[in-house]
């Protein structure tokens, strides 16, 4: 077994990494102001904040399992300061400019989709 890091890193690991919202099929994006998420994880847990676009301040919490993510999630809404939670799964895909979380989920019985995009620094 290699004791070189880069050969042991895990491909899916989310700490560090910044992701924004890009495309849902529950509600507008806003591409001026996306909803951006900065992720934690050790050891499996995950955990971060997100703001943007209908959101004005929220926390997440759960694990990683490979490339699977369950979260439990609250944010409050710029609108009103209504306050929302609930759980979320995604799926992570590997793509040559990052990552992308890929979110499936439903509202009132219909399936819905949300996409993040990793925000990967210029080289």
């Amino acid at each position: 077994m290699s004791s070189d890091p880069a050969e042991v890193r895990d491909p899916f690991g989310l700490d560090g990494r910044v992701f924004t919202m890009v495309s849902s099929t529950a509600s507008r994006v806003d591409p001026e102001a996306p909803t951006r998420f900065r992720y934690h994880e050790a050891s499996g847990v995950v955990w971060g904040e997100y703001a943007g676009d209908t959101v004005s301040e929220g926390r997440f919490v759960g694990v990683r399992t490979g490339d699977r993510l369950v979260v439990s999630f609250v944010h409050a809404l710029v609108r009103d300061g209504d306050v929302v939670s609930g759980s979320a799964g995604s799926r992570i895909e590997l793509a040559d400019a990052g990552m992308r979380l890929v979110e499936d989920f439903e509202i009132d019985g219909v399936p819905q989709v949300s996409v993040c995009a990793e925000v990967v620094a210029p080289a």
